[in-house]
């Protein structure tokens, strides 16, 4: 039996090796829930334009239903349940042969109206659309893990840093809060990202559209697409929404990476600031004391496949002359494996991130070095009137009086003091230390103890956080 996409014109069978070189079944088996719930929706679309009988449409959804069950049958393992051909190429000439197999000829009407370019498009964004879905529900769990420890740490200080040397004290769910902004611009793209997604493809055919009356407003309807591309040339060739949805997960990921070499840092002896919980680490095969925050290396590992399958798909693209080409058919490995390696990295943060433990007298014990209040005291000298520039300098060098007396600001006697600036008094002791310098803060979206409560109330409002959820 010669399949669909070589029949009429050809007159030898495909080689053999062609046809293990050019199959796609091994891995856009993926789509075929999509494949059919497009593939039906363009039946009762062609039903509803008088091209199928109502019996025959009905027929021709009964057995996608059937198929579909199938697949999904051999998916979870029931082998027997269906079985794959190479020479069938891809998910969705097996679908429709195995429709053509049950139905004869009302089954060989399915294909009117639409191409395989316009079909596996309409598939794939199916499929991303409810991938990013997926996507954005487990960063949202993610945000809701930060918010929900912020209130037991609130009266954690922990030490800012830039350059990876300590700067200013922030509160700790200062720090659990700026996960959040991430997250939520992550949210935002993938929101974005959907609404390109979720655009009608079928019906463009191969690549100029169809003689035949479809009505491809009636698919994107039934497919809950919010709208129908305009250009038949265009979205045959189209495959901006696969790349941007790879951008997107590239910069998720990213986010995670950067989180897990924080708090890789933070659980060494060095730092000492964090414990995690076990049941996400891995020991040692020799070294018998080892806890190593195995989860937290391979997220930080897994970012660079993500990014990799980005430059995988850029290059796919660059040089395809308009319309479809089968280059085409590389899209999807790449762009599968980004979906699966960033929810599989979602789905252990989030209970890696509630179940963590700050080790509140590790970090106390030494808060006070670093001199995290100097930029504080420079802002009590500017608030008296001094230039910024000359306070900077000032502050310098009573940091260096420090260092050399091995003591804090805080534990600096008075005359150091009085000695750049006479008419200070003991006053000056008010903004120094990490607790005072964390209460002069005043400026909106700061460390400040009100502004974090603050931000933290709307974060529970926007994430939909009662108290007892937080607890």
């Amino acid at each position: 039996m010669s399949t669909p996409a070589r029949s009429g014109v050809f007159q030898a069978a495909a080689d053999r090796r062609v046809e293990a070189f050019g199959e796609s079944i091994s891995f856009d088996f993926r789509l075929y829930a999509h494949d059919v719930q497009g593939s039906i929706a363009h039946a009762q679309m062609l039903g509803t334009v008088g091209l199928l009988t109502a019996d025959e449409c009905g027929q021709i959804v009964d057995a996608l239903g059937e198929i579909r069950d199938q697949i999904s049958a051999k998916i979870s393992g029931n082998e027997s349940a269906f079985h794959w051909r190479h020479e069938l190429e891809d998910i969705h000439m097996h679908i429709e042969q195995a429709l053509i197999d049950r139905l004869g000829d009302v089954g060989r009407k399915l294909h009117t109206g639409r191409s395989r370019n316009d079909q596996v498009s309409t598939a794939l964004r199916l499929w991303i659309r409810d991938a990013l879905d997926r996507v954005d529900k487990l960063l949202g769990d993610l945000q809701v893990a930060f918010v929900g420890r912020c209130d037991q740490d609130m009266d954690i200080i922990l030490p800012g840093y830039t350059h990876l040397q300590r700067a200013q004290p922030v509160l700790a769910p200062h720090y659990w809060l700026a996960y959040c902004e991430k997250l939520e611009r992550d949210r935002q793209r993938v929101a974005d990202c959907r609404r390109r997604v979720n655009v009608n493809s079928l019906g463009a055919a191969a690549m100029a559209g169809t003689s035949i009356p479809i009505d491809r407003h009636d698919t994107a309807q039934r497919l809950g697409f919010e709208a129908v591309a305009s250009n038949s040339l265009d979205v045959s060739s189209d495959r901006d929404f696969a790349v941007e949805s790879a951008f997107v997960l590239s910069l998720v990921a990213i986010h995670l990476s950067n989180w897990a070499e924080e708090w890789i840092l933070w659980t060494t002896t060095e730092f000492g600031f964090l414990q995690l919980p076990q049941e996400f680490c891995t020991g040692s095969s020799i070294m018998p004391q080892k806890i190593n925050p195995d989860v937290l290396e391979l997220t930080r590992g897994k970012t660079g496949r993500v990014v990799g399958n980005l430059q995988t798909l850029l290059m796919l693209i660059k040089g395809l002359p308009l319309a479809y080409n089968r280059d085409l058919q590389e899209d999807k490995p790449a762009l599968f494996d980004s979906f699966d390696t960033v929810e599989a990295c979602l789905q252990l943060a989030a209970p890696l991130v509630a179940g963590a433990e700050i080790r509140r007298e590790a970090v106390m014990e030494r808060i006070e070095d670093g001199f995290l209040d100097a930029t504080t005291l420079m802002e009590y000298f500017i608030r008296r009137g001094i230039p910024m520039r000359t306070a900077h300098h000032l502050v310098g060098r009573l940091v260096a009086a420090a260092k050399e007396q091995g003591v804090s600001l805080a534990e600096l006697p008075l005359e150091f003091f009085q000695a750049e600036l006479p008419e200070l008094d003991a006053g000056v002791f008010d903004v120094l230390g990490v607790r005072n310098a964390i209460q002069a803060f005043a400026s909106y979206g700061s460390a400040a103890p009100d502004q974090v409560s603050q931000q933290l109330d709307d974060w529970k409002k926007r994430l939909r956080i009662d108290k007892k959820t937080a607890k």
